[in-house]
């Protein structure tokens, strides 16, 4: 018997793609894809907002305030001296405050957050000569009742 002689290998650059070694029968047909023409183009279509006609559209409903910001409350002493002893809502007690800072010029002109008080001021804010705008809604709701 005689030897036999191993299978010459051919070299790496002559090897074929995996994806070209597939039969051609293997492939679908060109008449099974669906043409071009029958695809809607994309500008065509309608934005969201465009679908609905104007006239039904609804108008905002008015915003009902807090009950607990529209509950009045009673300042204490010290507050009253500020701002009247008036029972107020918070937001009516907030925008007094306001009003008196401005009238007084007590905001910082550097640093527009800060607050500089003045002698009845200090007594609302706990003896601080200077508190944040953010500061001082805490230490005005501890005066109110």
């Amino acid at each position: 018997m005689a030897a036999k002689k191993p299978a010459a290998k051919k070299p790496a650059a002559a090897k074929k793609p995996a994806a070209a070694k597939k039969p051609a029968a293997a492939k679908k047909p060109a008449a099974a894809k669906k043409p071009a023409a029958a695809k809607k183009p994309a500008a065509a279509k309608k934005p969201a907002a465009a679908k609905k006609p104007a006239a039904a559209k609804k108008p905002a409903a008015k915003r009902t305030p807090n009950a607990a910001f529209m509950k009045p409350v009673t300042p204490s002493a010290m507050l009253a001296a500020v701002i009247g002893a008036t029972p107020s809502p918070r937001t009516e007690i907030t925008k007094k405050i306001w009003d008196y800072i401005k009238k007084h010029k007590l905001q910082d002109a550097v640093n527009r957050r800060m607050i500089n008080a003045d002698e009845k001021l200090k007594a609302v804010f706990g003896g601080k000569k200077s508190v944040s705008m953010f500061e001082m809604t805490k230490l005005v709701s501890a005066h109110l009742k």
